[in-house]
């Protein structure tokens, strides 16, 4: 069982550490535990539920699906098909599915203004 860590970016507060199974969607799994992170839509067209990720096995190449690499390209200007899945990339958190590893993930601050 994997452990999900949110972390505030802002001023580095653990928000929540949380325990997940494999393929637990990450916005319905701070949903469930009250974690204070933005959403609206819950289908990765409105683009408020930004993240970066930390995990084993970075950076390696990242396939994003047509709907967030749309969504990431109108807000940050993201025009690959691949991306690398670094720290620094930001990511729509309910495009995001846990792996069986450990996952951090950095709360953008400005997603939550």
């Amino acid at each position: 069982m994997p452990t999900v860590r949110f972390i505030r970016s802002v001023d580095l507060v653990l928000v929540a550490e949380v325990d997940a199974e494999v393929g637990d969607n990450l916005t319905d799994l701070a949903r469930f535990h009250e974690v204070p992170m933005p959403w609206r839509c819950g289908q990765g067209t409105c683009g408020t539920c930004l993240v970066r990720l930390e995990h084993d096995g970075q950076p390696q190449p990242l396939a994003m699906r047509g709907i967030e690499r749309n969504v990431l390209k109108r807000i940050h200007g993201i025009d690959a098909v691949e991306v690398d899945d670094s720290p620094q990339t930001r990511r729509l958190a309910c495009h995001v599915t846990v792996g069986d590893t450990p996952l951090t993930v950095w709360l953008d601050p400005h997603a939550m203004e």
